[in-house]
């Protein structure tokens, strides 16, 4: 796309778009959203700047190799904050009954191993997004 405009607004918002992500992502063990809301958001956010931009300026931002990298990353963090659960003596994922700190009410740090496991989450769903979206844009 060739619009002055698009590409200027999409500039100005991005920033903004990912820090917003990126709060949902580390505030939803305490408020409503989480890793997969604000990995989405993430997602859509590199997405809009493969619609303004096209597909190769977006695959020098975000190239496939570390889109997997960073899907593949996601998943084994995933796996092995549940196996911490699953080594502390506790079932998989657990938190108090391994020992975690859970904190007060409130506080940004009162969740354990939660903000952890949403952050591995929001990678996850932000690398999937745009894994399939520039996979389809590739095909065609």
């Amino acid at each position: 796309m060739d619009d002055l405009i698009v590409k200027t607004i999409t500039r100005i918002i991005i920033p903004f778009i990912q820090v917003y992500g990126i709060y949902i992502v580390l505030h939803g063990h305490i408020s409503p959203g989480g890793g997969f809301s604000g990995g989405a958001i993430l997602g859509a956010s590199l997405i809009l700047y493969t619609l303004a931009f096209g597909y190769k300026d977006a695959a020098k931002k975000m190239p496939h190799h570390v889109g997997a990298i960073l899907e593949s990353g996601a998943i084994l963090w995933f796996l092995a904050l549940g196996l911490i659960g699953i080594f502390a003596g506790g079932n998989f994922l657990t938190n108090r009954d391994a020992g975690f700190y859970m904190g007060n009410l409130s506080m940004l740090f009162n969740a354990g191993l939660i903000p952890l496991v949403t952050l591995g989450i929001g990678a996850k769903v932000a690398s999937t997004m745009i894994t399939l979206f520039h996979t389809i844009i590739e095909e065609d």
